[in-house]
């Protein structure tokens, strides 16, 4: 029987890092289903959804002891599916974000969305240059999920207008189902 494994890496970045986390999975028979890697400042994050055979559960704890003893902080947790397939009849939705960085763009969207009981599936977020002004801007992707009992007019309107009081654009589409 296959398991979905939770697996995180964070420690200092070096070449080879991803290669030997992969070959690790790859030698208890071990699928990367997800993943995202990033270098972080001057360390390393893996983040990955992980099914392997059931009975490779007792090696892998053993396996990603080598990581450990090279200084990373790895953790692994047996997970079930994702909130969507737990929740029969919830829409998915992508939100994107654009403005000018500032300090706390994250916490209000994610704020406004708990408050509603949307779920947060997926969130990545960035700051760049302007090209002509140098002015720090933001960027945030997110898929999410809402509840049946919520339309459109309840959340989507008042979303964007929180993204009008942050001095951001805020724009709401639907997602594919995953």
């Amino acid at each position: 029987m296959q398991v979905n494994i939770v697996l995180t890496l964070t420690g200092k970045d070096r070449i080879g890092i991803v290669e030997e986390v992969t070959k690790l999975l790859l030698d208890l028979d071990g699928n990367v289903e997800t993943s995202r890697m990033a270098r972080l400042g001057g360390e390393f994050a893996i983040l990955m959804l992980v099914s392997l055979p059931a009975e490779q559960l007792d090696r892998l704890e053993k396996d990603v002891e080598q990581l450990t003893v090279q200084g990373y902080k790895v953790t692994t947790i047996r997970t079930e599916g994702t909130y969507a397939e737990t929740h029969p009849g919830w829409l998915p939705f992508q939100i994107e974000v654009h403005g000018a960085d500032h300090e706390g763009i994250v916490h209000e969207i994610a704020h406004y969305l708990s408050q509603r009981g949307i779920n947060i599936e997926s969130m990545d977020t960035g700051t760049m240059q302007a090209p002509v002004s140098g002015t720090l801007l933001f960027t945030m992707t997110a898929l999410v999920v809402v509840p049946p009992n919520l339309t459109c007019q309840d959340w989507e309107a008042k979303l964007i207008d929180v993204g009008h009081r942050l001095n951001v654009d805020i724009k709401v589409s639907a997602a594919k189902k995953q």
